[in-house]
């Protein structure tokens, strides 16, 4: 608590013998730096003045009804009775505001925090209600319990009190119970006394125009010598005090008018009015036929994307929702119902703009997919000799299930809104993680704001990846929620060694996090085997997320921010192992190098994700990469300043860190085809954006009284610091300004492929075409600038029969006239083969590979012109071709087999296979043991323990002996 001392404590010990209260210091979210200064003392009379506390609005009734019950024989001037059950006035901010006015008579005069005050005798007024439980208060983070711990554990340099306020009370003429008529209430900060009685006793010295509290006299909620003292909002926006502080004036008691309610209450129902508005504007100006300002023409599309042909009123909605979502923010109340309303409006703004106005679902790797989830739904197994990725396939064959369930035959729709409704379900895990910070409603909410804004890599379409995303999420927020753990250094400084002396101080920083919340055995055994459940899910179905959750749980748990041991990594990582070694054997046998050599070469992993991609592009699309590049900057640069803003606050956000550097290491593994970079941007995202809201909002919370929310800020040493209300004000004009930019920026980044990476009816339509015309076998080649890389066909393809139809590169050159490469590709295979072209092709080659603009429609002109070709079928957007002749006697052959190559095994496989399931059981039953008696560690676990180790070390020997053993092949 702040000491008062000098001409402060002088002042207080005067009023203590005049009878009256000390004065009430009152500081609110718009106060000047020297109504803060007039409020709180000069900064001569405050001894620590590295922190003080902005609070906002108490229950009105709580404050209007302070004054105390005189005793019937009171006479005038006398002190009023306490009554028998009266609190003391002083109370730390874990409780509700104490009632101003009532005292015990042993107790001393209430502290300046406390914000009491005297009373008027004679005037009739009640004794005010009991406040309700804090528990009740919406500014609380899970439980009134979670925000005890943390005050009760912050560094001793930061308040814990959180000073009141309260806004103007209407008048009110309701008859008293006690007397006739109730005396209409004025404004605190313009009557002398609370129930509109004038105040008896001449108005004492006040700070004028300051929003302090006077020593007596009504100036800005000052208690008269007579009078009641309020504490009242210094807002602008607050009661106006006369300027020289003078006697107060008494406020009519004038009905309000229904126009003058409406706009009082606009606070509540204009935000909401501005999102729906927003998205039907929205709508309109997407799907309205072209015109001024108005509808998209997606054959005008250009290097920068889908932002080329956006008309400008798309973007004023846009900016319209996002600015009704500040206008909800800046409110210190957290509306959940609202912010999320206007978040999914954001999503479906950003991430459903493509859905909403293209005829097919956009990116050709979607369809791929989709032809996986409907093989094994048909067929009912999968085919690793085909891709690699069905050595994971746990997410085709649960939608190939659900969409053969439902009967689904064409899941076009599925695919179209796909990434909008992957984002929605981003948010929900996101938003439990951020619920288990220690952060403003500001903060959390901005974070989730920026989580939507910068997740522009794409690999929200239906895909694995997007799928354990999710599933990481979840993960996350099941740790973080009910196995976390925050608990600050208690132990001394060392007295020597500055190493270990930092490392101490980092130690004793307050947790950025709030602790698990109490959970019984049965319910933290649910929960470990539903954590399980979902890792395991996450490991049979993709390649990198498994490490990214085992990455994030190990850190977690060696920085002390999990409840849980180091034997989960272990039992997890096993199972990830196993699953490489015995289930993707088709992926990695034979292809040790390629797999391992990418091992330590984090430069060139990363020269490959960054550098090589702007290398021979298109100059226009060369600024859709380097937008791409600048938000990935941004965001680091912010997540930086967020971090050390509230190091500055004494916050270690470790979590947040591990979240954030735990990806940076999978770029010492391998380039993952160029997309490492991708991946490492894509999990280090959520922590990014906690820090990155820490930097425009990074203060701690703090309880009021009623539903809106306090904070503590550091107070600047230099003068020409603002106040914390302009602070605050600033703070999220940048806030808003940034999430404008930053939108802009996503439509650039998440879009600015859409001149290829689209699909067009005329190109779904012409691979039907090859679907109808597979039996029992065909082979379709599309274009490649170069012969062997890995490129993604840029066509709607394997949606179908993929067990039917092969795809096969065909070269291309600059020079649209040369038909060679496809000529000879075509020669060399069986009957029934077929070369397509498509705008999406000659798109990606113009852009990626430096062809011309009008390369694709020369280059269909000489297919058409060519002798040795024909043509099978074409639209505006797609045509396919094939040779006029085959040899004599040529026949369609039967379909390729898909050779298996994981069904070999070791002489030590069976003994592996053993091991691994003693030590996969030993170490849950050890886990489980644990969470039964956390506190200590029993003889039984002990021994499950040693057990579970010893498997494990023979279960790694095994996967090691078939590493080497199916390799060598």
């Amino acid at each position: 608590m702040r000491q008062r001392t000098g001409d402060a404590a002088q002042r207080d010990e005067a009023a203590k013998g005049a009878g009256q209260e000390a004065e009430v210091d009152a500081t609110a979210t718009t106060t000047t730096a020297s109504a803060a200064s007039a409020a709180q003392g000069s900064p001569d009379d405050v001894q620590d003045d590295d922190t003080q506390v902005i609070s906002v609005s108490v229950v009105s009734e709580l404050l209007a009804n302070s004054a105390p019950t005189p005793a019937p024989d009171a006479k005038p001037g006398s002190k009023p009775q306490p009554d028998s059950d009266s609190k003391p006035l002083s109370e730390p901010v874990s409780k509700p505001l104490s009632e101003p006015g009532k005292s015990e008579p042993e107790e001393p005069a209430p502290t300046p925090e406390a914000g009491g005050s005297g009373a008027e005798p004679g005037t009739g007024s009640r004794t005010a209600p009991e406040p309700e439980p804090r528990a009740q208060h919406a500014s609380d983070l899970d439980s009134m319990s979670d925000l005890e711990w943390y005050e009760a554990t912050a560094p001793r340099r930061y308040v814990r009190q959180v000073l009141a306020t309260r806004e103007p009370i209407e008048p009110d003429t309701a008859p008293h119970p006690e007397a006739g008529m109730r005396p209409a209430r004025g404004n605190p900060a313009t009557s002398g006394s609370p129930m509109g009685a004038p105040g008896k006793g001449k108005s004492a010295k006040s700070r004028p125009g300051k929003g302090g509290a006077g020593r007596s006299g009504p100036a800005k909620g000052g208690a008269g010598k007579g009078g009641t003292g309020s504490v009242v909002p210094a807002t602008t926006s607050g009661a106006k005090a006369s300027a020289n502080g003078g006697a107060a004036r008494q406020a009519p008691a004038a009905a309000t008018s229904p126009v003058a309610r409406l706009v009082a209450s606009a606070a509540t129902w204009l935000p909401p009015l501005l999102t729906v508005e927003g998205l039907v504007m929205y709508v309109l100006a997407m799907r309205v036929p072209y015109g001024p300002m108005r509808g998209v023409d997606l054959d005008k599309i250009d290097g920068l994307g889908l932002i080329s042909v956006l008309p400008v009123t798309a973007f004023a909605a846009i900016a319209l929702i996002i600015v009704s979502f500040f206008v909800t923010l800046t409110q210190n109340t957290d509306r959940k119902g609202l912010l999320l309303l206007q978040l999914g409006a954001i999503t479906f703004t950003l991430h459903g703009a493509a859905a909403l106005i293209e005829p097919e679902p956009r990116f050709h790797t979607a369809w791929v997919h989709a032809g996986f989830a409907e093989y094994i739904g048909r067929v009912g197994e999968a085919l690793p000799g085909l891709d690699a990725r069905f050595a994971w396939p746990g997410f085709f064959a649960l939608f190939g299930f659900v969409l053969r369930a439902a009967g689904i035959d064409d899941p076009s729709l599925v695919l179209k809104w796909t990434p909008f409704l992957s984002n929605l379900l981003y948010l929900l895990p996101f938003v439990l993680i951020l619920r288990r910070l220690v952060a403003t409603t500001r903060a959390r909410w901005f974070a989730a704001l920026l989580f939507v804004l910068v997740q522009w890599i794409g690999q929200d379409y239906f895909s694995p990846q997007g799928f354990t995303y999710a599933l990481y999420l979840v993960f996350i927020a099941i740790l973080m929620r009910w196995f976390g753990r925050a608990e600050p250094r208690t132990a001394p400084l060392p007295a020597k060694g500055f190493l270990r002396r930092t490392l101490a101080r980092l130690d004793g920083l307050a947790p950025g996090e709030l602790p698990a919340r109490p959970t019984t055995v049965t319910d933290r055994v649910v929960l470990l085997t539903l954590v399980v459940g979902i890792f395991v899910a996450t490991t049979a179905t993709h390649q990198i997320t498994p490490f990214m959750m085992l990455g994030a749980l190990t850190g977690l748990i060696l920085l002390r921010r999990s409840t849980l041991s180091l034997a989960l990594p272990v039992f997890f990582g096993l199972i990830v192992i196993a699953w490489i070694n015995y289930q993707a054997t088709p992926f990695w046998s034979g292809r040790i190098d390629e797999l391992f050599g990418g091992i330590g070469k984090i430069f060139a992993n990363l020269q490959e994700n960054t550098g090589d991609r702007l290398a021979g592009t298109n100059p226009q699309h060369a600024i859709v990469l380097k937008v791409r590049l600048a938000i990935c900057g941004v965001i680091l640069a912010f997540a930086a300043t967020g971090l050390l803003r509230r190091l500055r606050r004494g916050v270690g956000d470790r979590s947040a860190l591990v979240l954030l550097c735990v990806p940076v290491l999978a770029l010492g593994l391998q380039s993952y085809g160029g997309e490492i970079g991708l991946r490492v941007y894509m999990f280090a995202l959520p922590a990014a954006c906690i820090l990155g809201a820490y930097a425009f909002f990074p203060n701690l919370p703090a309880h009021t009284a009623d539903a809106r929310e306090g904070e503590t800020v550091p107070i600047g040493r230099r003068s020409l610091r603002p106040s914390p209300g302009t602070t605050r004000k600033i703070s999220a004009v940048l806030a808003a300004g940034t999430a404008l930019v930053l939108a802009v920026a996503f439509l650039v980044a998440r879009y600015g492929n859409e001149k290829f990476e689209r699909v067009t009816t005329g190109e779904a339509a012409a691979m039907d075409y090859v679907y109808a015309h597979d039996r029992p076998s065909a082979r379709l080649l599309y274009l490649v600038p170069v012969i062997g890389e890995e490129v993604t066909p840029t066509i709607p393809w394997r949606e179908r029969d993929i067990d039917r139809v092969e795809y096969d590169q065909a070269l291309v050159t600059k020079n649209p006239e040369d038909l060679s490469g496809v000529l000879t590709a075509l020669r060399s295979k069986a009957a029934n083969t077929f070369v397509i072209t498509s705008r999406g092709q000659a798109a990606y080659l113009e852009l990626n590979h430096g062809f011309s603009s009008d390369w694709g429609k020369r280059f269909r002109a000489a297919l058409e012109a060519s002798t040795s070709l024909k043509r099978v079928y074409s639209n505006a957007d797609a045509a396919i071709y094939t040779l006029r002749s085959y040899p004599r006697g040529a026949e369609i052959p039967p379909p390729t087999a898909m050779t298996l190559v994981g069904d070999r095994s070791t002489p030590w496989t069976p003994l592996g296979l053993v091991a691994l399931a003693l030590a996969v059981a030993t170490l849950f039953a050890a886990e489980l043991a644990r969470l039964r008696a956390p506190d200590r560690a029993s003889s039984g676990r002990r021994r499950l323990m040693v057990v579970g180790l010893l498997m494990t070390a023979a279960a790694l020997a095994v996967v090691v002996e078939r590493f080497l053993t199916l390799t060598s092949f």
